[in-house]
């Protein structure tokens, strides 16, 4: 049959309009405005449409890709969506949450945040926050004391690197102080914290640097906090954490470390600090990045001990992958 034409003629001028018909089994006239004849009894409309419209071949679902918006402060690793989770992670994180209820353990008076001098005054001009989204930042002396609490603490126990801040603060612990400070006298301060005569040479060297390039403050990012002398991740992240009040990261020490591989929070077995806070924050919900060093630093203090760990008292004693073999 020939395909018939037709021409409509408007105000606007001339325009030509192309109808093709055909006809196939069981199928009426096709075209735009015109309605199809009925199928006979038992044909489908997929099964009349199959010589004119070849099946399609369905697309393979994507995973969708989320991506969190970077703070100020922050430049910017992206949120991902985790492709693995540990067995039975919340019911043991709730259970540690529970045993750690009274914070009685010597890090939650010990700890980097509780070693400033709180009658230190703010500043009228303080540095800006680079996150204002967590705590409070605190003032410029207050933030030196938290690093260097932190420096201290490194393969110490807290109630060494308490007593060792305190004698710190009682001659005035400002840059400008450690500075004028002899290496002898300030060995003598900080004795018996582990490896105390190169934590001098670093607490010198780092004080310097922060006179010279920051103004007595200390740097707000963890690039610039790592780059100084005697400074770890771990004590990066809880600087951030401490004095800027910017969640930047998981700060692992031995506790994390040693717990989230008995719990089996990283996907295979990590051999270090830094292997463990990459295994955790492929998966951890980032709101609970600040607490989880705090919960678990605390419970491997009174319960999940390096030796001879406390499991008969432990509520994850049986969903602990490791309870068995300790």
């Amino acid at each position: 049959m020939c395909s018939p034409q037709e021409f409509n003629m408007n105000t606007a001028g001339t325009r030509m309009v192309t109808r093709s018909w055909s006809r196939g089994p069981g199928v009426g006239l096709r075209g735009s405005g015109e309605e199809a004849v009925p199928l006979p009894r038992g044909k489908s409309a997929a099964e009349g449409r199959k010589s004119h419209h070849p099946m399609k071949r369905q697309r393979k679902a994507q995973r969708l890709k989320v991506a969190y918006e970077a703070s100020d402060g922050e430049k910017g690793e992206g949120f991902k969506v985790p492709s693995w989770e540990p067995q039975d992670w919340q019911q043991q994180l709730a259970n540690i949450r529970t045993m750690r209820s009274e914070k009685d353990a010597p890090v939650d008076q010990l700890g980097a945040e509780h070693c400033y001098d709180p009658s230190v005054p703010p500043e009228m001009k303080s540095r800006p926050r680079p996150d204002p989204t967590h705590l409070p930042a605190l003032a410029k002396v207050r933030r030196y004391q938290v690093l260097l609490s932190l420096m201290l603490s490194s393969q110490t126990k807290d109630q060494v690197t308490a007593g060792a801040m305190q004698r710190l603060r009682a001659r005035g612990l400002t840059v400008d102080n450690i500075l004028k400070t002899d290496d002898s006298t300030l060995g003598t301060l900080i004795y018996p914290v582990g490896f105390w005569r190169s934590k001098v040479k670093y607490i010198k060297q780092t004080s310097a640097i922060l006179q010279q390039k920051y103004g007595g403050d200390i740097p707000a990012s963890v690039a610039e906090l790592v780059a100084l002398p005697g400074v770890g991740p771990k004590m990066a992240h809880l600087a951030m954490a401490v004095a800027w009040g910017t969640v930047s990261g998981i700060a692992v020490d031995t506790h994390v470390h040693r717990i989230a591989n008995r719990l089996r929070w990283t996907r295979k077995a990590t051999k270090s600090p830094e292997q463990t806070r990459t295994a955790l924050e492929d998966w951890l919900p980032r709101d609970l990045w600040h607490e989880v060093n705090g919960l678990l630093v605390g419970f491997g203090q009174q319960i999940c001990l390096p030796v001879r760990p406390r499991c008969q008292t432990c509520l994850n004693q049986t969903l602990c992958p490791s309870a068995q073999g300790l």
